[in-house]
């Protein structure tokens, strides 16, 4: 086993204006909060209560090797995102190697840890740990602060989960972040039985990096249902910054089934106004994010053709281990768009990831060991 180091590095949030050395000017659209990389003293932290899912369980010490980004994380910067802590380290998805304790069976074997707290097994959408609120990893008061893009994390044990494989170490990153796999498996889940025996559902597209993984979700997801309940699923797979995307998706509409049984969106404002006509009567509609950054809206036209709008933010731990399974089972492998090595290039990932120039994930690699691997 490595030795441990006595300080690590993290990426902490800072406040806009907190300071005249960390401090950065206003964005063209809008306030956009700097990061530092800090330093920090390390220490095998002890159980504490805010975190604690199960009683007495181990707490696992997670050296990162790599970590990817979500618009949840560019959305914080902004300050458009609810309960953020400042000072907090930002990240909710990472892939690491477990080195304490070291008796652990997970002990120098990769892992991906769970991104969220305080939601085991509950279906109707948790949390299930009494007392306790559901959270989200990275620079948010409900996980206090804490976050995946740093050098080392406590995790609970049963929050970790080996890592496929089959993954590529610059794509093992990739399979934890709440947005781009674990919503989409748990809204397509959702789907299961309310869906007809002919299905087709249409995918509204945030970006690039989490569509092309979603449809990958759900190519391999459809089968696997059909074996279970007969049924035959069509999927549409549009790019919504076109203004007639919803003409263009009536014309791939097969004649003798012209609407839509489901439209699973992670870009909010007005989708429910422009699916509505497409949809049968009882459909449904699954968000599990706002990218276009306009709020969501459902109207009384929507109401009255008894259409269904469901929430879904992330999954259960146990939907997440189901996840990881399923990443194996089919050999699933996300787009990368760019690899970036080290904590210096992390403003840069950021930098890209606001502009919307990304086609596939931003990873991050710390790892001196996989870097030289690639």
């Amino acid at each position: 086993m490595a030795e441990l180091p006595t300080t690590f590095k993290s990426v902490r949030l800072v406040e806009r204006g907190a300071s005249s050395a960390a401090a950065d000017e206003s964005s063209a659209d809008g306030q956009w909060h700097k990061i530092e990389i800090h330093s920090d003293a390390f220490s095998v932290r002890k159980r504490n209560g805010g975190e604690e899912t199960q009683p007495e369980e181990v707490q696992l010490t997670i050296r990162v090797k790599g970590f990817a980004y979500n618009h949840r994380d560019v959305w914080i910067r902004r300050g458009l995102y609810r309960g953020i802590q400042f000072g907090g380290t930002l990240g909710s998805d990472c892939m690491g190697v477990v080195v304490l304790p070291q008796e652990h069976e997970l002990a120098g074997k990769e892992v991906l840890v769970y991104p969220a707290v305080n939601w085991l097994e509950d279906e109707r959408g948790g949390p299930d740990v009494a007392g306790k609120a559901f959270g989200i990893l990275g620079g948010t008061v409900e996980t206090m602060g804490k976050g995946t893009f740093a050098e080392y994390l406590h995790v609970p044990a049963s929050h970790c989960v080996a890592s496929p494989p089959s993954a590529p170490s610059s794509q093992r990153p990739i399979f934890g972040p709440p947005t781009t796999s674990s919503s989409p498996v748990s809204a397509a889940a959702s789907l299961s039985g309310p869906c007809s025996s002919a299905s087709q559902l249409e995918l509204t597209l945030g970006s690039p990096a989490a569509a092309i993984t979603r449809f990958s979700w759900l190519v391999n997801w459809a089968p696997r249902v059909a074996l279970t309940t007969p049924k035959t699923f069509l999927f549409f797979f549009l790019d919504t910054i076109e203004d007639d995307w919803p003409e263009q998706l009536a014309s791939l509409l097969p004649p003798e089934s012209p609407f839509l049984d489901a439209v699973i969106d992670s870009g909010g404002g007005d989708i429910s106004q422009k699916t509505c006509p497409l949809l049968r009567p009882g459909g449904i509609i699954v968000n599990f994010g706002c990218t276009s950054g306009r709020p969501l809206t459902f109207t009384m036209r929507e109401v009255l053709k008894n259409l269904e709008l469901r929430g879904c933010t992330m999954g259960s731990l146990k939907e997440f281990k189901q996840m990881v399974q399923f990443v194996e089972e089919h050999k699933i492998q996300p787009v990368v768009h760019k690899t970036l090595y080290g904590f210096e290039q992390v403003e840069e990932g950021f930098q890209i990831m606001k502009a919307g120039q990304q086609f596939g994930k931003l990873v991050v690699l710390i790892d001196p060991d996989t870097q030289h691997k690639l």
